[in-house]
């Protein structure tokens, strides 16, 4: 038997490991541009230098932020650690030394302005990633069994880190999103009428449990308008919209309220921690860890740059506070 090709086994190995499609597209695609880069040499005839010569090249000419060379290491390290099992030893790079922005942050009023420009499914995904801070692959991936109307929670399942959370589900978007979730029904009726149906898995659900693919709880929230093949299996099924016509819809939205600001779908995640801080009572001790479980990050210090986002109401500029005095 052939022995799979060298980008076949990293997507192999990643799945075993539960790692996420995005994950591995990502990993594909780092460990093909450092093969290109080097001419297409095989990775088991080069070692820590020419890493290092990649990743130094990524920062002197493609200037790339430190989070793009960091996850171009991570695909690397995978590939020769994982996949190849062998041992790159000390690996000499240039650092990327851009510190980090704060992030762009929507007053309440423009929050508002975009969701206004917005309508059907659209404004519903942008209510949710707002309302709950959810990010866009969590939003696009939400099922319908992850919605709880009786409890008023949405459920993140396998979000950054492979982690799942609970969060509350916001009472404006419970009606619609309940009428909603009967289209998707009926949607999902249609498909089975016609042969089809049945819906990708995470993991070795589909074989613990063969009906499960042809459930409604299953079933994307946000279904796409179109069938395609799954890569996996090679059968037609609906997948969830692409993340692409999510974030053009934001962002044309933002464009259209006249405001200056760049308005992604990350700018609502942003936003949302912003003002749940502005709103949140108690000592930061008790409310950033709140923050920390409810947005999913793993360290309490990226929660803590939201702390140099907020306006607390009751300060202001010593310039406001003009004294009263007589005319001279």
């Amino acid at each position: 038997m052939q022995k799979p090709k060298l980008l076949d086994q990293v997507r192999d190995l990643a799945r075993l490991q539960r790692k996420s499609r995005r994950t591995i597209e990502v990993y594909v695609y780092w460990i093909r541009q450092f093969i290109f880069f080097h001419n297409k040499r095989h990775p088991k005839d080069m070692g820590a230098s020419e890493v290092g010569r990649f990743l130094s090249h990524l920062v002197s000419n493609k200037n790339v932020a430190a989070s793009t060379q960091k996850q171009a290491l991570c695909a690397i390290v995978f590939l020769y650690k994982q996949v190849m099992r062998l041992e790159l030893g000390d690996i000499s790079f240039l650092y990327c030394k851009r510190p980090p922005r704060l992030p762009e942050v929507l007053s309440r009023a423009e929050v508002w302005a975009v969701l206004d420009k917005l309508r059907a499914e659209w404004w519903l995904m942008a209510g949710l990633m707002y309302g709950c801070g959810l990010r866009l692959m969590e939003c696009l991936r939400l099922r319908v069994g992850d919605i709880d109307f009786g409890r008023m929670t949405i459920t993140v399942r396998g979000g950054k880190g492979d982690k799942d959370r609970i969060l509350p589900l916001p009472k404006m978007l419970a009606a619609p999103l309940a009428a909603h979730v009967e289209m998707v029904g009926r949607l999902h009726a249609r498909d089975i009428a016609d042969g089809y149906g049945a819906v990708s898995l995470p993991g070795a659900l589909a074989k613990k449990y063969p009906s499960a693919p042809w459930e409604l709880r299953w079933q994307w929230v946000f279904p796409a308008s179109q069938l395609s093949v799954d890569p996996d299996d090679g059968k037609r099924k609906r997948y969830h919209l692409h993340e692409s016509a999510l974030q053009k819809q934001i962002r044309n939205a933002g464009l259209r309220t006249g405001m200056t600001k760049r308005v992604t779908p990350h700018t609502l995640r942003h936003t949302f921690a912003t003002h749940w801080l502005e709103d949140a009572e108690g000592a930061q001790d008790i409310v950033l860890p709140r923050l920390q479980r409810l947005l999913g990050h793993k360290k309490i210090e990226t929660t803590m740059v939201y702390l140099h986002l907020i306006t607390p109401a009751k300060v202001g500029s010593p310039l406001d506070n003009r004294p009263m005095v007589a005319n001279l």
